[in-house]
């Protein structure tokens, strides 16, 4: 079988998000399983990477010479239904979704990109999306009336296990360390976490905060911090490589990321691939996806709070929803998952052939 991938997103964790890392582990998988794929991104970061996406799909021609084109969020949306192959609108995350928690121009933004989006899932011959909470979305905002195949996000436990292997490491004895991994958007609600940290700064002087990544909300959550004079208790760490990342996943205590929208999640797929307890509210897809985890009332920081004192206060309870998680990452290994993926191309494409006029 041989595919063609869609995707304008960044290239790295640095300039976007984890979408394109996972693009690339499904790509990888899929031509582990024996399968053909040609990956077509820009070669090159614009300034503006919503101008970017929107000159990449201008220039996009129907492919024939593929048994299959799979268009990743809003990419393909210009020639969904224009080829004589089927056409799969794979939405990772649903941008009419993630609009809604931000403002300002990010927010005018991804309401360009949403709108096209909307019209790639509308043209395109089959929808996937990688949660129940994300097809319930894609159905709500982008008016269509068929259910998307659910696929779910994937993790490489191979090459994480490695990681975890070349870089041991472990918990420092003398402090609780949390850890949080994410993007700096408004709707990740790492202020919460900072909001926390602060109400539990008298009872667990201990506390260790310890975050990870960068984005548009960065001088906002620094001077927050700055005001609840949490200097000593909050480390940011900026963008770290995949060597730097696995160790600071060994030396967690807890994981935890208040999101009040994710579509899936794959930074939880890595915490539970280390053995970490989970902390995370009780939104978006978290549910579905951590059946193990802690969760704690959204937009809360008194909730969130309280679920650290928890954790921290039971090591029985960290370990055995360590252990939980470890166990359940393993439904979505890249093999198993492609497969899936494969299963679902398939059955698309018979579909298509045997309807489509000849």
């Amino acid at each position: 079988m041989k595919l063609r991938f869609l995707t304008s997103t960044p290239r790295n964790i640095r300039e976007g998000s984890g979408t394109f890392a996972g693009i690339s582990t499904l790509r990888r998988a899929v031509e582990a399983a024996g399968a053909e794929v040609e990956m077509c991104a820009p070669e090159t970061r614009w300034r503006s990477l919503t101008a970017q996406r929107l000159w990449f799909n201008r220039r996009l021609k129907p492919e024939t010479d593929c048994d299959a084109t799979i268009g990743f969020d809003m990419d393909g949306f210009l020639i969904a239904g224009r080829a004589s192959r089927p056409h799969i609108a794979s939405i990772k995350g649903v941008i009419a979704d993630e609009m809604r928690h931000e403002r300002g121009v990010t927010r005018r933004l991804l309401g360009l990109q949403a709108a096209c989006e909307r019209l790639h899932v509308q043209r395109a011959d089959a929808v996937f999306t990688t949660s129940r909470y994300a097809a319930q979305r894609i159905q709500e905002l982008y008016g269509i009336s068929q259910p998307p195949s659910i696929v779910p996000e994937l993790i490489h436990l191979a090459g994480w296990r490695e990681l975890f292997q070349r870089h041991a490491a472990a918990p420092d004895p003398a402090r609780f360390t949390v850890l949080c991994v994410c993007r700096f958007y408004p709707r990740k609600r790492v202020r919460l976490l900072l909001e926390a940290a602060a109400r539990l700064r008298p009872q667990m002087p201990h506390l260790q905060v310890r975050i990870v990544g960068r984005g548009p909300e960065e001088a906002r959550l620094h001077r927050l911090s700055a005001q609840l004079q949490l200097g000593g208790t909050v480390h940011w760490l900026g963008d770290v490589s995949m060597s730097q990342l696995a160790g600071e996943y060994l030396r967690a205590d807890l994981f935890c990321l208040p999101s009040v929208q994710e579509g899936f999640g794959i930074v939880f797929l890595e915490a539970m691939a280390a053995g970490k307890p989970i902390l995370a509210a009780r939104a978006a897809a978290a549910p579905e996806v951590l059946p193990q985890g802690l969760l704690v009332e959204p937009d809360s920081s008194e909730a969130l709070a309280d679920g650290i004192s928890r954790l921290g206060a039971n090591a029985t309870l960290r370990r055995l929803l360590g252990e939980k998680g470890r166990a359940r990452v393993e439904e979505f290994d890249a093999p198993r998952v492609a497969a899936r993926f494969l299963d679902e191309v398939r059955r698309v494409t018979v579909m298509e052939t045997a309807f489509r006029p000849r």
